[in-house]
């Protein structure tokens, strides 16, 4: 598609200060594992922890075209903070399709306010099956008692407000699954492990434990049943980013080994004169075109009110897998200065991994696809 200039005016301003204030910086915080909460509050200041927030709740009400045109961006410069900004997303996106006029105030305003949210589904003992999860919630008067541990939490130890999936009872599975909404001051939230992660590693990414955790039960988003239904379809909908993310890290990785082909010299000129280069770059650039050209139809159909669950799948396995084989390609063209950590490109392989895994990995994508194409 042809992106009109209001979207781009938006997506430049993300990739000019994405250019100024974190690409000179994400490495040095990359090998610290330190988490960069300037940053975040830079990311704040620019609104991409409420850019689709309604506008009447103080948001920016983006669409899903430009919310995909700036993960594009956030993959290129810095996929930690995309992810973190991916994360928000989604639990935005639980609460603006199911939550109550009262949940939603409280869920926005932290935001508005300069807050995170995350989206605490992952356990221990459920990746892929995300219907055995095993925190509990059980009434109690008018209040609900949560009980259980997340793990893998993107924005665990940062949030403001979390949107938990948990079960009145595991042996159910996903009939047994509701969404509520906890604020991370009340009592019994507790963070658990920081990761020490092979990539993306400025995002914060922890454990969260729900001890004895009480709230009201005005704070049930979905009910048992149907909480299991509105994750599945959030995820479906965030998995559009996760795939421009990698489109946009394969973009990276190819300017970068563009650059260095145009100025390496063997056999008396340049690299990039070599055919064999030559065919390596032309291969990379042509699946970056067609996972950006797959990520954008998909967000038009999200935007024209249209199904989507096959080409959210395509989007997220095809720009992840792309990522991964573009990386692993641009590194050998650099060759044995790609695979040392003061150059880019080890850290672009790194960061690609993860986004065949979370959000639902690779093989799951599949699935659906194989399911939707072959189904009577």
């Amino acid at each position: 598609m042809i992106v009109d200039e209001k979207r781009m005016d938006v997506v430049n301003a993300v990739k000019d200060w994405l250019e100024a204030e974190v690409k000179p910086v994400a490495a040095d915080f990359d090998k610290s594992g330190e988490i960069p909460m300037d940053l975040y509050q830079g990311m704040a200041e620019m609104g991409l922890n409420i850019m689709c927030v309604p506008e009447e709740a103080g948001g920016l009400g983006l669409d899903s075209v430009t919310q995909t045109l700036i993960a594009e961006q956030m993959g290129y410069y810095e996929t930690g903070l995309g992810s973190a900004v991916g994360a928000n997303a989604s639990a935005t996106h639980m609460i603006i399709n199911a939550a109550n006029d009262v949940q939603k105030k409280i869920f926005f305003d932290a935001l508005v306010n300069g807050g995170w949210a995350a989206f605490a589904l992952t356990e221990p003992d459920s990746g892929s099956d995300a219907a055995g999860i095993k925190t509990s919630v059980i009434e109690d008067g008018d209040d609900l008692i949560i009980n259980g541990n997340k793990c893998f939490i993107t924005n665990g130890g940062i949030a403001s407000v979390y949107v938990v999936m948990a079960t009145v009872d595991h042996s159910k599975g996903g009939k047994g699954i509701g969404c509520y909404l906890v604020e991370r001051d009340r009592d019994g939230v507790k963070i658990g492990k920081e990761e020490d992660k092979m990539g993306i590693r400025l995002s914060n990414t922890t454990e969260v434990i729900f001890d004895n955790v009480r709230i009201p039960k005005d704070h049930m988003i979905a009910e048992p049943g149907k909480g299991f239904k509105i994750a599945l379809a959030t995820l479906t909908e965030s998995r559009i980013n996760v795939g421009m993310m990698g489109v946009g890290l394969a973009e990276r990785a190819l300017d970068e080994a563009i650059e260095y082909a145009k100025v390496r010299k063997q056999f008396g000129r340049p690299i990039s004169k070599l055919p064999t280069i030559q065919f390596t770059l032309a291969d990379i650039a042509t699946q970056v075109e067609a996972g950006k050209a797959l990520a954008l139809y998909t967000a038009e159909l999200v935007d024209a009110d249209r199904p989507f669950m096959k080409q959210s799948s395509m989007t997220k396995m095809f720009g992840s897998d792309t990522a991964m084989k573009a990386t692993i390609e641009a590194l050998q063209v650099v060759g044995g200065y790609g695979y040392m950590r003061e150059y880019p490109m080890e850290k672009l392989v790194r960061d690609a991994k993860i986004l065949q895994i979370y959000e639902g990995t690779n093989q799951i994508q599949r699935m659906i696809v194989g399911g939707q194409i072959t189904r009577d």
